[in-house]
């Protein structure tokens, strides 16, 4: 079993009590709009930490996080990228990506600050996940953490946590 604390759109903020809430995770997956890499380095001194960058992310962070990452948490097939859209209005993009490969067993994304989770079944039933925003910037009025376990083919206890207003 893997626990796995999912956030996105910190720009620049960290909140402290993520590091409470994603005390007993085994990995932390960031979804882009970091905004300084004093965030993402924070969280991989704390808990192996995976990370993409967004569209606010400058140089620096692009040269440590890449546009897009594909892994295998236990069993399942992830894709995590910050700008995706949201089903069935995906970017070009990603319709593109979809249209050509197998499409994930998780698809993780930020930036629309809009916490989201939810069965895709044109894209053979994959879950999309946007975990919403954790930072202090943009037009989101709740902070939100999203935390779930894995193991082998199965997600569950899949929780969102609010960290309060912005």
């Amino acid at each position: 079993m893997t626990q796995i604390g999912l956030l996105s759109d910190t720009h620049n903020y960290l909140d402290p009590r993520v590091f409470e809430h994603f005390e007993q995770c085994d990995e932390i997956w960031h979804a882009g709009d970091i905004g300084t890499l004093k965030v993402t380095d924070e969280l991989a001194q704390f808990k192996p930490t995976r990370a993409v960058y967004g569209n606010i992310d400058g140089n620096l962070i692009r040269q440590e996080h890449p546009l897009n990452q594909w892994f295998t948490c236990e069993d399942l097939s992830v894709w995590m990228t910050h700008i995706a859209g949201t089903p069935p209005r995906y970017t070009q993009r990603i319709k593109a990506h979809l249209a050509t490969h197998t499409p994930p067993d998780i698809f993780v994304c930020g930036h629309s600050h809009i916490l989201k989770i939810l069965r895709v079944p044109a894209y053979n039933n994959m879950l999309h996940i946007n975990p919403g925003a954790a930072g202090n910037r943009g037009f989101h009025r709740i902070r939100t953490l999203v935390r779930f376990k894995v193991a082998g083919k199965r997600l569950y206890d899949c929780e969102v946590i609010e960290l309060g207003t912005r």
